[in-house]
């Protein structure tokens, strides 16, 4: 490389404005690769001058070298960087580290004093990035239950109004609380005493300012004593065993790394206390990987991110987390009637495992021998941290060749559920509570993680917690709740579009445009590829795979740059899939809502809803694909016709609630007023048929043929087409038809005519 051309890129004239301008876009987008600043809110809040006197204070000492500056926390401004210095080789690096692990002494933290905020510079905090934080249950003032959630009585409509009433005063009167900030992943190391290993883990995936969720979270699960010491009317919690947590936050903010350090963290603590009960004479020893934890997650794709996540946080711990697999062995015991809690359920559970399109059901699981348990010893386990889908464990519990005979997991402290609202939702909730009712652990402290969360899932959530705590005669623990931002809106960095195509065809014109853009396409920003594509039905997204596949030129890589991807391909062809479209090797992904929740993909660019989402909830989840972690330039396009229009406002209030959450005005907004005013109100049943079955005109087609196919073909095409294969069907059974009464005739003629023949 010459040398004088890197030192000469400074003083070379600048770019063209039109240069300039194009170079922007693409900078701007979040294939890009640029490093995004992870936190959504940072609203202007009035602040103190003793404050800001502070800061420059403690710059300056921090030049002088009076003052440690925590991990995490680097100074851009005294960055020393030797451009003709010798490549640093693995063996450098690794002493370096060392020099960094061993320089970290007690003196260290002596010098770093654990400093609490005052209650009201958190509310200042949170009122800034929009954290709000409400205990649901667990105070001494708090006796009202819910309605259980196995029982299914017939409420009149009187006797619904008086529940939301009530429902909304009990919300008036909750307790906000504002527990204590983490405003750099410094501070986890040596204000919350997590294990150096986690915190090395941390620092090496490159966390350093922590997001909202993260930021407001993390304290409160790790230390909840220490995080609410400043707190105000917190004398009615019991704080001592932890808390539950529910927390809503915004899709692409880091929910996955927040609930696995506390678990992490929590598993090497126990750990340390049982070898120190060993060494101070305990009889017996446990086995070193104890199944302490549970990760329920909807899809397999989802369960594995979660499993490569919690891996890379757990180097050098020997904690292991592990998927949830066919012949997967766990220790479990039978169930009896100490440990299992019973709630009446009215609905079958094979109707629900038949509504499970994204879980593939896996075959029953030989049961640890009886022999084993019945032992002292515990059978070998190899893991410590369990993910896994929810059909996919409850066949391990229930399923052993013995009818009735059900499995516990007496080990499992702490139970996780991402995607909490569609783990309950009537689709999954059989499989879920199963699960959370084979967790016998009296301690056993649960965890809710969504960017969407209905306040029946709040509901159901309370109810199952106050009968574990009835059951075990143990008192409630509480439950906190924390909301990030808006609820149920989608992250503000992303621009929504919503087009009008009135017919099937014209989302096909459509998207070809998206595909290949002109100048004179509707002005507004570009949608680059990589970009996914949202469709209703598993047929629909094979048929427009069909149609698209050869609209990219070879030059750019042809067919091979558009995939498909839903829950009836087999688990291997998705893992191909998505490693594809991790590497960029696919541009246009072609999926049902299997891939809506969850997944991350830093690089997409964009996100088409080529059919309108079921459910506002289904669009946030389907746009938070792209703007991951804080990226600018991530679009969400939505196409939608005449068929769409009774149930198009619901996603339109989603989109103008998001763009004033970002501060976008009505005037600069997609969604006008007279837009919303225009719109059809949709009736509460025809909401649960959507949310149920999608627009009913698309699930009768197959992929190329009737009403709900997707295909260029004219309706004259599409008849002669099937005329023709009604005439070879009509054809066929003639034959056949002919064939058989010929057989009948030679048979008849055939008969038998006495002696004489």
């Amino acid at each position: 490389m010459d040398i004088l051309k890197v030192l000469s890129r400074g003083i070379k004239p600048a770019a063209k404005a039109q240069g300039a301008q194009s170079g922007a876009t693409t900078a701007a987008l979040p294939s890009s690769g640029a490093l995004p600043h992870p936190q959504l809110f940072h609203d202007p809040v009035a602040s103190s001058t003793t404050s800001r006197g502070k800061k420059r204070k403690r710059r300056k000492a921090q030049q002088e070298g009076e003052v440690d500056q925590p991990q995490g926390e680097e100074d851009e401004e005294l960055s020393d960087v030797d451009f003709f210095a010798p490549p640093k080789t693995k063996n450098q690096k690794t002493e370096a580290q060392e020099n960094v692990s061993t320089n970290t002494t007690k003196e260290e933290k002596k010098k770093h004093k654990k400093k609490l905020l005052d209650e009201e510079e958190c509310r200042q905090i949170f009122k800034s990035h929009r954290l709000k934080f409400t205990v649901l249950h667990g105070q001494r003032d708090q006796v009202a239950e819910p309605e259980e959630e196995g029982k299914k009585k017939k409420t009149s409509k009187k006797d619904k109004d008086q529940k939301e009433e009530e429902n909304r005063k009990k919300q008036n009167h909750q307790l906000q609380l504002f527990p204590q900030p983490l405003t750099a992943f410094g501070q986890l190391k040596y204000d919350y005493g997590i294990s150096p290993i986690v915190s090395r883990n941390i620092t090496r995936e490159g966390f350093r300012v922590p997001t909202e969720v993260q930021m407001g979270s993390l304290p409160l699960l790790l230390q909840p004593v220490t995080a609410l010491k400043k707190a105000q009317g917190i004398d009615g919690l019991d704080l001592e065993k932890g808390v539950d947590f529910l927390a809503v936050a915004p899709t692409g903010s880091g929910k996955t790394i927040t609930f696995l350090i506390p678990v992490i963290e929590d598993i090497i603590k126990r750990r340390q206390k049982r070898k120190k009960d060993t060494e101070d004479g305990a009889e017996e020893q446990e086995q070193e990987h104890v199944l302490e934890a549970i990760v329920v997650a909807p899809t397999k794709e989802l369960a594995s991110q979660i499993v490569s996540e919690g891996r890379k946080l757990a180097i050098g711990s020997n904690v292991r987390v592990s998927l949830m697999r066919r012949g997967t062995k766990l220790y479990a015991e039978k169930e009896n009637k100490l440990h299992s809690l019973k709630e009446e359920d009215s609905e079958d559970e094979e109707e629900e495992k038949k509504q499970d399109g994204d879980v593939e059901e896996e075959p029953s699981d030989e049961e640890p021998g009886d022999e084993e348990t019945k032992g002292k010893k515990k059978p070998q386990g190899g893991e410590d941290i369990l993910v896994t889908t929810p059909l996919t464990l409850l066949n391990f519990l229930t399923n052993d060749g013995k009818p009735g005979v059900k499995k516990i997991l007496p080990t499992v402290r702490n139970l996780i559920l991402d995607e909490a609202d569609v783990l309950l939702d009537p689709i999954f909730r059989k499989q879920t509570m199963g699960i959370w009712r084979a967790c016998a652990n009296p301690d056993l402290g649960i965890t809710c993680w969504s960017a969407t969360m209905a306040s029946n899932v709040e509901a159901l959530i309370t109810t199952h917690l106050q009968n574990r705590a009835k059951h075990f005669s143990l008192p409630l623990r509480p439950l906190i709740r924390l909301v990030v931002g808006l609820k149920d809106t989608a992250v503000p960095n992303v621009t929504h579009k919503l087009i009008y195509t009135a017919t099937e065809p014209g989302k096909l014109l459509a998207l070809r445009q998206l595909l290949h853009p002109t100048s004179t396409t509707d002005s507004g920003p570009p949608l680059r590829p990589p970009f996914l594509v949202f469709t209703q039905t598993i047929e629909r997204a094979q048929g427009l795979h069909d149609e698209l596949k050869y609209d990219i030129p070879l030059e750019a890589g042809g067919s091979a740059r558009i995939a498909v991807l839903h829950s009836e391909l087999s688990e291997k062809a998705r893992a191909k899939t998505m490693a594809r479209f991790r590497a960029g090797e696919i541009w246009v992904l072609i999926t049902t809502d299997v891939l809506a929740r969850g997944v991350d993909f830093a690089g997409v660019n964009g996100v088409v809803n080529f059919d309108v989402p079921t459910s506002p909830a289904s669009y946030v989840h389907r746009a938070g694909r792209t703007g991951r972690a804080g990226r600018e330039g991530g679009v969400a396009v939505t196409f939608y016709t005449k068929d769409d229009i009774p149930f198009v406002k619901s996603v339109a209030n989603v989109i103008a609630a998001s763009e004033r959450q970002a501060g976008i005005s009505e005037d600069q907004g997609t969604i006008k007023k007279w837009l919303l005013d225009a719109l059809p109100d949709v009736a509460k049943e025809d909401r649960k048929k959507l949310k149920q079955r999608g627009v009913e005109s698309r699930r009768t087609g197959a992929k190329g043929g009737d009403k709900g196919g997707i295909t260029t073909k004219s309706g004259w095409e599409r008849k002669r087409e099937n005329n023709r294969k009604g005439a070879i069907e009509a054809s066929k059974k003639r034959k056949k038809m002919q064939k058989l009464e010929g057989n009948k005739a030679e048979s008849d003629g055939e008969e038998w005519g006495g002696l004489d023949d």
